[in-house]
């Protein structure tokens, strides 16, 4: 359920001026969806004020924010803690992540030129080493921008906003799915680009919709071991 205290250094010190609130919010949900704070960790809110080096007021805000968007939960009488993502919750938002990946690769077919064809390419490569390195932190950084680079392709700034949102809490679902599935997400990645390329809207999409779902699989075989 819970831990006891904070990793250390892990919670950096935060840089003024700026709304403080704002910093304190940020720095908490990076590291609630990279799993530095992982889910089930109590958040004692003077343990915090100390280690991002704040008063304990905008993190009592911040925690209030993020109870209220199920990032944390606050337990009366007990406190804060990331929130536990259930089975139910994870299935619900990587299948509409999985829609909405899918429209965004089948429109990046429709509008990508060679500028960004080469830029999915670089990415591939990058990504292809980290894996071959065993290089975790950079193989899910670049499936990140791998997949934030398709979406701009796709050109629509409503889809765009959707899928930002929902993006941000299926890293948080999928990050220990990530570390799993190597050198194989990025064979998906290269095909996908290919795909793009050739102005294959369908195969686009159908390449996009089944890498999505061997995320999702990856999940309940992580989940059932």
């Amino acid at each position: 359920m819970s831990s006891a205290g904070l990793p250390q250094g892990t919670v950096p010190k935060l840089e003024r001026p700026g709304p403080l609130r704002e910093q304190v919010y940020g720095t908490l949900l990076e590291l609630i969806t990279t799993r530095v704070l992982r889910p089930g960790l109590h958040l004692v809110e003077s343990e915090l004020a100390g280690r991002l080096g704040v008063s304990r007021q905008p993190v009592r805000e911040a925690l209030q924010r993020l109870n209220t968007e199920g990032w944390v939960d606050l337990r009366p009488a007990q406190g804060a803690f990331v929130h536990e993502p259930t089975e139910e919750e994870a299935d619900q938002l990587l299948s509409v992540r999985t829609l909405l990946e899918a429209e965004a690769a089948r429109l990046a077919a429709a509008h990508s030129g060679p500028a960004g064809i080469a830029a999915l390419e670089e990415l591939c490569a990058t990504g292809e080493r980290a894996a071959a390195d065993d290089d975790v932190e950079l193989a899910a950084a670049t499936d990140v921008a791998f997949h934030t680079k398709v979406m701009e392709l796709a050109d629509n700034a409503v889809l765009a906003a959707l899928a930002g949102q929902v993006n941000h809490r299926a890293r948080w679902y999928g990050a220990p799915v990530a570390r799993q599935r190597g050198a194989m997400s990025w064979t998906e990645h290269r095909s996908l680009t290919v795909a793009i390329s050739s102005r294959d809207e369908r195969r686009a999409a159908a390449i996009m919709r089944s890498h999505t779902e061997h995320g999702c699989q990856g999940h309940h075989q992580r989940e059932e071991g």
